[in-house]
């Protein structure tokens, strides 16, 4: 259990104030006022929608929530609202905001290793007869930045997000990449601020949703797709397929197929039909990396 992230005794009144402050400016240094959008969808931790009178405008008009609107709508019982507030800063905001001390980036990182344990625990106890092989698997399609994405926008992480003005007007609330690192900074910052357990009380229910949709579609059994999963977890392009060669004759012709990463060859593999050799190849590039 992690020790909490509270230390001394700060006045939940002036951790809001100093929120307020930051968020509320307008371009003209007056007051702007302004609703977040309402939450949608099944929401953990007993969400509730806004109401009209929450929610701020943010220097450029972007419609916001401060941390501890956000932190109350999903339930969640932050002992220090700080730790919240800086999992919700892109690095993009600190460069235009000088009062904003710290970014987003360290609380990825530990979010990122919760979550591997976390998942990981969470579906040893969940499939008790699921083989190793599957576990991986399932644990890499759960985590992949595509999937934490998705559970950032189940939560409308993206409207409590702080970003910078460039960010926000490229539609940086919505993109993948951010939403998903923001994910996992709040990963971590539940974590330091509450422990283990309240991560698994929080992404519990997310996990359930995703895993069995998952296991009804028969991603997991798909080669190419868990191939291609894993590339996005790593930050890369999506796999692409070369035919290096085609044997045999017409009417029993083998295909020789690579797949590439990266300029990389993580797998070859042959088959009587370009399909079949791609997936072989994507088999052999999961064998490659200890996933298959």
């Amino acid at each position: 259990m992690a020790k909490s992230g509270s230390r001394g005794t700060i006045s939940p009144k002036k951790v809001i104030k100093y929120f307020t402050r930051i968020l509320n400016k307008g371009t003209d240094g007056t007051q702007a006022a302004g609703a977040a959008p309402g939450a949608s969808g099944n929401k953990p931790g007993g969400s509730r929608p806004l109401s009209s009178r929450e929610g701020s405008m943010d220097l450029h008009g972007n419609q916001v929530e401060l941390p501890h609107e956000f932190a109350a709508r999903l339930g969640l019982k932050f002992n220090n609202l700080l730790l919240l507030g800086r999992a919700l800063t892109h690095r993009s905001y600190l460069n235009e905001h000088s009062e904003a001390l710290e970014d987003n980036e360290r609380l990825e990182f530990l979010g990122d290793a919760v979550l591997d344990f976390v998942v990981g625990a969470w579906l040893y106890n969940r499939y008790p007869e699921m083989p190793e092989g599957d576990l991986t698997r399932m644990r890499s399609m759960l985590v992949y930045t595509e999937q934490l994405a998705e559970f950032g926008r189940q939560i409308n992480l993206g409207w409590a997000m702080r970003l910078g003005k460039g960010e926000a007007q490229a539609g940086g609330r919505d993109r993948s990449a951010l939403v998903c690192d923001a994910f996992e900074a709040v990963i971590g910052a539940i974590y330091l601020d509450q422990g283990i357990e309240a991560v698994k009380s929080f992404i519990s229910p997310m996990l359930e949703a995703a895993s069995e949709a998952i296991l009804a579609s028969h991603t997991i059994e798909d080669p190419k797709s868990l191939f291609q999963e894993w590339a996005q977890s790593q930050g890369f392009q999506a796999p692409h397929y070369i035919t290096r060669s085609t044997t045999g004759p017409d009417h029993s012709k083998v295909f020789e197929v690579d797949v590439i990463v990266n300029d990389e060859v993580y797998g070859t593999g042959s088959g009587h039909s370009k399909q079949a050799a791609a997936k072989a190849a994507a088999r052999a590039a999961l064998e490659r990396l200890g996933l298959a």
